[in-house]
Parts: structure tokens; C-alpha cells; sequence
């Protein structure tokens, strides 16, 4: 089982789906999704923070790590 709520995951799809409801399934693979991007993105910032010598991730790590990772 994930880290990520469910419930959390299965509102944000369903917000953002139009309202449609959303499988037990499609929820797991989301809350999957969203860990694996999550883990990724931690991991960038981590490297960004620590290339500038850095204990602390800053929000300027986290928008590197997002435009690296590709993410508008």
C-alpha cells in the first residue's frame, strides 16, 4: 500500500476528471503514479540542494527539479 491518502488521490481524480467516478484500480495506479513522480522529484531537488552546498531543499530546487523532470 501507498504512502498517499486514497481517499486524497481519488478526490483529486475525480475533481479533476470531470466528476467521473474512479475505480479501486485506476486509484491504485494514480497513488503509484504519484509516488513514483514524487520520489523523482525529491530526488532532483535533493541533488539541486546539495550541488549549492545546501541541508534544505528551497522552493528554487523544487522548480528545477520540476522543469528537469519536465513538468510545467
Amino acid at each position: 500500500m501507498g504512502e498517499l491518502p486514497n481517499a486524497v488521490v481519488k478526490r483529486l481524480l475525480a475533481k479533476h476528471g470531470g466528476g467521473l467516478r474512479v475505480s479501486g484500480s485506476a486509484i491504485d495506479k494514480a497513488v503509484a503514479a504519484a509516488e513514483d513522480y514524487i520520489a523523482r522529484l525529491a530526488r532532483e531537488a535533493q541533488a539541486s540542494a546539495e550541488s549549492d552546498r545546501r541541508k534544505t531543499v528551497m522552493d528554487a530546487d523544487i522548480d528545477k527539479a520540476r522543469a528537469k523532470l519536465g513538468s510545467p
